[in-house]
């Protein structure tokens, strides 16, 4: 079973807010005392927050579906429903928090930093938080959203001074274990170090951290190994030591082609944005201070082979030691090398100006419009898709089984400009409109859905625009029903100038009394023929 865990795929998921509540106070002499329905409660977060207490990912490996609590829902007497809880997540201090697609989300280097992977949805209002003095009773609340999703990468990157690196039982784990009290496990056969050691070494006044990074081999840039895997811990050293096997039992190895090899890879190498520099650039592995250790030089073949490199080492620019982490000689020189390296990075960490990036605050224009209206075709009709915030968070709070809370609704969208930007792109009566991306609320757009249903006396609940909406006639309908009223009424007409002209109307007839001709003409008025009636009697 795996003890030492860096990289873990997590879904995190924030808690879905509470509904609100629909309630009319009530109480003796006080029957109707107006709206008290509370607020739902907010949705929990997963938050993650660096603890010097862990070190490793491993609880996330076994759990990697981690949600917040959900918001309870509002209820009556005024009382809002109870936030959910909030999960905090402990990991190790230098974890990298990525989405998907590889980019750094968070850094997290300190401990207590923290960062939302995942908020909480928002708790939806109860009637009471939307009455006015308009709509004074509501019949409706809003519902809770849910909280956000999302799938990342939690990669730990360990915070180490100096980098051990070097071929597999090169002595990395040795060397460690001499100059620190850490213990990593030591045997005669390679790839015995699985897991990135790290070790506290103290020489003279300066302390500082040394990690050993599991044996890179030829290929490791490629996924060859173990270095491959485990190279993202070097990322953070100031610099890096090349462990070098003078006492390599293989022909074909030398410290010098070993050398090389290890270069090759940490050229091929790339490291992303978690590690920057003073001036805030990626700083290549190779481009770091290097120093080399010519390791086990305690048996004779070790000590004659050092001696044989370590001019032409010296000469490419190296510092070069001999050193043994059996007899632990050499040493005592080395780790001041390295803690003199470690000092000057500081100091130039520390010299360096902050770099702080300012806070740009750029308010919404006056003309600009929260919400993209898109003309899409789908089955060769015309299709508008809404995408917004604003337009997209109202549709999911909205109660479709309540015909109030969709008036409410179509007012919030009349009073945006939704209804006003369609007739200017173009939409006609009839054609589809979808409020958000592939999962949105699809709608047949008929505009007459016209703001201030507070206006509109109706029972709670319900909506007088929305009354027998499947019966009601479309506008085209309308229209027609309209054109045919007035071709009747043209054909009525031109059948009285007929008998005008005829002389039918010229003098009431002796079956006709006056009062049947007041009669015919209130009529003809109540119709809005008054002047062709007067035309009729003349």
């Amino acid at each position: 079973m795996a003890s030492f865990v860096d990289r873990v795929v997590l879904h995190v998921s924030g808690g879905t807010g509470g509904h609100g509540c629909v309630s009319v106070h009530s109480e003796k002499f006080k029957p109707l005392g107006g709206p008290d329905g509370g607020k739902g409660g907010d949705g929990g977060s997963v938050t993650f927050r660096v603890s010097d207490q862990t070190t490793t990912l491993l609880d996330f490996h076994h759990a990697p579906h981690r949600r917040g609590g959900n918001g309870q829902p509002g209820m009556g007497d005024w009382r809002d429903g109870k936030d959910g809880n909030s999960l905090i997540l402990e990991v190790p201090d230098g974890t990298v928090i990525k989405d998907r697609d590889g980019n750094v989300l968070a850094d997290l280097v300190g401990i207590g930093t923290e960062y939302i992977a995942a908020a909480g949805g928002q708790g939806g209002l109860g009637n009471n938080a939307l009455s006015s003095l308009k709509r004074k009773a509501p019949g409706f609340a809003l519902l809770g959203i849910a909280g956000t999703e999302a799938d990342i990468v939690l990669e730990l990157k360990s915070i180490a001074d100096i980098a051990l690196v070097g071929f597999p039982s090169a002595g990395k784990s040795s060397l460690i274990a001499s100059m620190s009290a850490a213990r990593p496990k030591i045997a005669d056969y390679p790839f015995t170090t699985l897991i990135p050691n790290l070790g506290v070494v103290q020489a003279g006044d300066v302390r500082f951290t040394m990690a050993d990074v599991p044996g890179l081999i030829e290929g490791a840039s490629e996924g060859k190994g173990l270095g491959h895997n485990f190279l993202r811990h070097v990322e953070r050293c100031a610099a890096i030591v090349h462990v070098l096997d003078c006492a390599a039992l293989e022909a074909d190895r030398d410290p010098i082609t070993d050398l090389a090899i290890i270069e090759r890879e940490l050229d091929q190498y790339d490291v992303d944005m978690s590690f920057a520099g003073t001036d805030g650039d990626v700083v290549p592995l190779n481009a770091r201070p290097r120093l080399i250790a010519l390791n086990k030089v305690d048996s004779p073949d070790g000590r004659d082979m050092a001696g044989f490199v370590k001019a032409d080492l010296e000469a490419r620019g190296y510092r070069v030691f001999e050193v043994s982490a059996a007899s632990h000689e050499g040493l005592k020189q080395l780790g001041f090398a390295m803690a003199e390296i470690v000092m000057a990075a500081r100091k130039a960490l520390s010299d360096a100006p902050a770099k702080v990036t300012p806070v740009v605050l750029r308010p919404r224009a006056v003309n600009e419009s929260s919400f993209t209206i898109h003309r899409e075709e789908r089955n060769l009709s015309p299709l508008f898709r809404v995408r917004g915030e604003k337009p997209e968070r109202w549709v999911e709070q909205t109660d479709f089984q309540n015909e109030e809370a969709i008036g409410y609704l179509a007012d919030r969208l009349a009073k945006a400009g939704v209804e006003k930007e369609l007739f200017r792109i173009g939409a006609t009566p009839g054609d589809t409109v979808v409020i958000g991306g592939d999962n949105g609320m699809v709608f047949d757009w008929e505009p007459t859905m016209m703001g201030g249903a507070e206006h509109l006396a109706a029972p709670r609940g319900t909506d007088l625009r929305l009354l027998d909406l499947g019966d009601r006639p479309t506008r085209s309908q309308k229209r027609q029903e309209q054109q045919e009223r007035r071709d009747a009424k043209a054909a009525a007409r031109a059948e009285l100038e007929t008998e005008r002209k005829a002389g039918i109307w010229t003098e009431l007839s002796d079956n006709r009394t006056t009062s049947e001709a007041h009669s015919i003409a209130a009529e003809l008025a109540a119709e809005g023929e008054s002047d062709d009636t007067g035309a009729a009697q003349n």
